[in-house]
């Protein structure tokens, strides 16, 4: 049912039996909050039957947590992808994923239209849902795509809720019923509702709490520009600026709307830099636009650029973006909450390969600063639990340019992100400062914090094995590194194992994820160095970050003893050439 017509015949003749292998012969399994694999026909691939399995099974799971599961319902949103040949799309697979559902009687919050990313969460804790599921792949390749799931409080499903339902589908694999493969179920049921309307006026009013100079936005003479990347970004980033009372910025013609293609980008990711925003600098520069806002293609993600008069465009990376955003929301916070002890109740979140500049914040200014494991299902959680203790998350980010500003949605958010940054652009610019002036400055009251972050492919999952286990065992049997770049190494922390010679009791803070690959290496120069496997692309991913004391600004320097440890971090231990690994193209 699920394969295209004279599938076997055509690839068994063809020879492509590790093709077959690969498709059958294994099943997905549940990573960072779901399912992402490419479109196609296997169990091993995303598909009709294998959304619907995994939608047996989420049912199954949920049943035994809920059981008011009929009536709380699901919300199940979609983004823009899409695949041709085997008309394969994010929208069909959300309605099969209804499907199921109703079939099971239970009511279906289901978008009518693609929405961001970060409504389905929103809505799940709006409506008061048992949960969630967003058919997305972010911004994997076209061939991608995915299903995202959260729990009723918002965040993504964290363990073990993921190895549940992992079992649980693979009890039920057989479909239930000829309803489940009916997509027009969504039309004629009473138990589907569509919460688009709702869901985005109270996230426009809300946003709104995110505003604090509007006097000053609409009398801006700053121009933005905004690319959507193909994707769902560009209506939603639209309203977002109309509230802030902004005019809107201007969109970049040929990534405005949706196409499943990517047509006009080597990659759907923002993240890349300046080699991906060709387009929207260059509008840009023909429209005398300052800043480019560049969301991925469900908006969860946000980049920023900005015209450095006759300096050419300054990219900002992540972690710089982050300390421009934490500095914001803190001065802000500030502003409107002048007794220190209010203080004492404000939190602001990190993953732990991301920057610690919010901790240098922190130190000064008397929050409470707490680092989560990498992804944004830990910092959501980790959301929550504070929140029912009266806390307050003002600002949480991860590296990979991924943030929230306030708390209105336990996910990292482009949308509302994109307009904070705009605002935070105005206000600067009505003091006479650019945002990389104003990066400079935080820089020179916190310390510099100077970072560097990339990636190598391998398509090899035995050969990540091999580098990770000789990395533990590279002095002879269970021991690490001793030096790297010629600095000598102080503590290894290995998340992967629960090790941290750091501890007395030498095991790791940080929850134990044996699933992935992670060690974080400590310096004796003050440089922090982590390698880890990404959870849902065949990337090894290296982060290192030189986090100088206030006072420190010999730039230069801290770059070069950086450069040095990461080219041995690099060539040393991951040794791309004898494992055929494929560097980043910048």
């Amino acid at each position: 049912d699920f394969l295209p017509s004279g599938c076997f015949r055509c690839e068994l003749t063809c020879g492509h039996l590790d093709e077959l292998r690969s498709r059958l012969c294994s099943r997905m399994s549940f990573g960072t909050a779901g399912l992402r694999a490419p479109m196609g026909a296997g169990f091993n691939r995303i598909n009709d039957l294998t959304v619907i399995q995994s939608t047996q099974g989420l049912y199954s799971h949920l049943c035994r947590y809920f059981p008011d599961l009929s009536s709380r319902g699901l919300v199940v949103g979609f983004d823009t992808r899409g695949q041709e040949e085997s008309g394969c799309s994010s929208e069909r697979l959300a309605k099969l994923t209804a499907a199921v559902m109703l079939s099971r009687e239970v009511s279906v919050h289901l978008f009518s239209s693609f929405v961001p990313t970060p409504y389905v969460p929103y809505a799940v804790k709006k409506l008061g849902a048992a949960a969630g599921v967003m058919i997305t792949a972010s911004h994997n390749p076209k061939e991608d795509n995915g299903y995202k799931v959260y729990w009723s409080n918002g965040a993504q499903i964290a363990s073990p809720h993921d190895k549940e339902i992992l079992r649980s589908i693979e009890e039920e694999l057989e479909p239930w019923s000829a309803s489940c493969w009916d997509e027009d179920l969504v039309d004629h049921s009473s138990l589907r509702t569509d919460p688009l309307t709702q869901i985005n006026s109270c996230y426009m009013d809300e946003l709104a709490s995110l505003c604090f100079h509007r006097e000053l936005n609409s009398s801006c003479p700053l121009k933005f520009v905004h690319s959507s990347f193909h994707g769902v970004g560009h209506v939603f980033i639209q309203q977002a600026f109309q509230v802030f009372g902004f005019a809107p910025p201007i969109p970049v013609p040929e990534q405005k709307d949706p196409d499943p293609n990517f047509s006009s980008v080597r990659c759907p990711n923002p993240e890349e830099g300046e080699s991906v925003l060709k387009l929207s600098l260059l509008l840009a520069e023909k429209e005398n636009a300052r800043i480019v806002l560049a969301t991925d293609p469900d908006a969860d993600r946000l980049a920023v650029a900005e015209n450095s008069d006759g300096c050419g465009w300054k990219v900002f990376t992540g972690n710089e973006l982050a300390a421009l955003l934490g500095w914001w929301m803190f001065f802000n916070w500030k502003e409107s909450h002048p007794d220190p002890a209010d203080t004492q109740n404000v939190h602001m979140l990190a993953t732990t390969v991301s920057s610690k500049i919010l901790q240098a914040f922190a130190r000064i200014e008397g929050f409470h600063f707490e680092e989560t494991l990498p992804g944004f299902k830990w910092i959501g959680n980790k959301i929550h639990e504070l929140s029912k203790t009266g806390q307050r998350v003002i600002f949480a980010f991860e590296e990979s340019i991924g943030f929230l500003c306030g708390s209105m949605v336990p996910e990292k958010d482009g949308v509302s992100s994109a307009v904070v940054v705009a605002e935070m652009a105005a206000y600067l610019h009505n003091k006479n400062l650019m945002l990389n002036q104003q990066l400079d400055n935080i820089y020179q009251t916190y310390g510099y914090h100077v970072s560097k972050t990339s990636y190598v492919i391998c398509n090899d999952p035995p050969t990540i094995q091999k580098i990770f286990s000789r990395i533990r065992n590279f002095d002879g049997d269970g021991s690490y590194p001793k030096t790297c770049g010629g600095i000598q190494i102080v503590h290894v922390r290995d998340v992967t194992t629960g090790y941290d010679s750091s501890r007395p009791d030498l095991r790791s803070v940080l929850p134990v994820s044996r699933s992935s690959q992670m060690i974080t290496f400590t310096l004796q120069n003050g440089v922090v160095a982590t390698l880890r496997t990404s959870g849902t692309e065949p990337k090894i991913k290296y982060y290192t970050e030189f986090c100088a004391a206030p006072g420190k600004s010999e730039v230069c320097r801290l770059e070069e003893e950086l450069q040095k440890v990461t080219a041995a971090l690099l060539d040393k231990f991951l040794e791309p050439e004898k494992n055929n690994l494929i560097r980043r193209l910048v």
